[in-house]
């Protein structure tokens, strides 16, 4: 299957404690280049993103952003220090006593002395952390495959409908190549028969000067070369499996190029530098999509 490298996918899940929500976004890179924004409590589990993110993409730059909203005062306890609350009382009943000084001393003030009381968080279990993420995680991971899978196939169709284009302007040369060089050799035959008035002239001659010719602008390894260039672009692109296909398609369009660039240099008739540079133009488009293929 096609995909393309741009997408986006989102996905949440929540329970009675907190709600984690998780975006995915990714565009075209050569390698696979990932950046995860986590919240404090889940960068033990980076790693597990890290390896999971590769059932959904091989290739792409990829931002991985997952927010936590916690609900009320869940999993927090208020912890009480008594041992340090007998000495702030015994500390104020000694700078009373030492300098004459009234104490006024309640369990309200107490209570507010620094590290008196203070508020705990439970720490959370890690498989638990990773029950709400990972659930989260693969809801937006599906949804970031199905964009990417619905825009690969329009870039298939597209590609594919370029390929039947270049086919018939390969045909079109290879149909035409021939025509040319025995154009060549009869009007070759009508100037020197023109020139010589008639006088008789050198058959051997002639042959060698349109075999010089017929080598100067033999295009035949070219559009074999295109031909089995097309076919295998066409085949990659219609081929069953997940195997990323990007690279070996941008490979085949750089190849093309070269031999769209050998034929229009060997070219001196217009129609098939017409055919040529309608070739490269549509090599041109497709590398363009090529681009975002994975």
């Amino acid at each position: 299957m096609i995909m393309s490298m741009t997408g986006f996918g989102a996905g949440e899940a929540s329970d009675e404690r907190y709600k984690v929500t998780v975006e995915i976004k990714s565009v075209n890179h050569r390698y696979l280049d990932l950046n995860i924004r986590l919240p404090r409590k889940f960068n033990q589990l980076e790693g597990r993103l890290r390896t999971d993110i590769k059932k959904y993409a091989q290739r792409g730059k990829i931002d991985i952003y997952v927010n936590c909203e916690e609900f009320g005062d869940a999993g927090k306890s208020l912890r009480y220090n008594p041992v340090l609350a007998g000495e702030y009382r015994d500390s104020l009943q000694r700078i009373s006593e030492e300098f004459g000084l009234p104490l006024e001393l309640t369990a309200e003030r107490l209570a507010m002395m620094p590290e008196v009381l203070t508020m705990d968080q439970a720490e959370d279990d890690e498989e638990y952390l990773w029950g709400l993420l990972g659930r989260a995680f693969s809801r937006a991971g599906d949804a970031f495959r199905l964009q990417r899978g619905i825009e690969g196939a329009n870039l298939k169709e597209d590609i594919l409908t370029k390929l039947d284009s270049m086919d018939a302007d390969v045909s079109y040369i290879e149909r035409r190549a021939p025509e040319i060089i025995e154009e060549y050799r009869e009007r070759l035959t009508a100037r020197i028969k023109e020139i010589t008035d008639g006088m008789g002239y050198d058959e051997g001659r002639v042959l060698t000067e349109v075999a010089i010719y017929a080598d100067k602008t033999c295009v035949d390894e070219e559009t074999v070369r295109l031909r089995s260039h097309i076919n295998g672009m066409r085949a990659a692109l219609t081929e069953e499996g997940g195997e990323a296909v990007g690279r070996r398609l941008d490979f085949l369009a750089q190849e093309m190029n070269r031999e769209a660039n050998t034929t229009l240099s060997k070219s001196n008739r217009i129609d098939i530098s017409e055919a040529a540079v309608r070739l490269k133009t549509e090599i041109e488009k497709i590398r363009e999509q090529v681009q975002n293929i994975e």
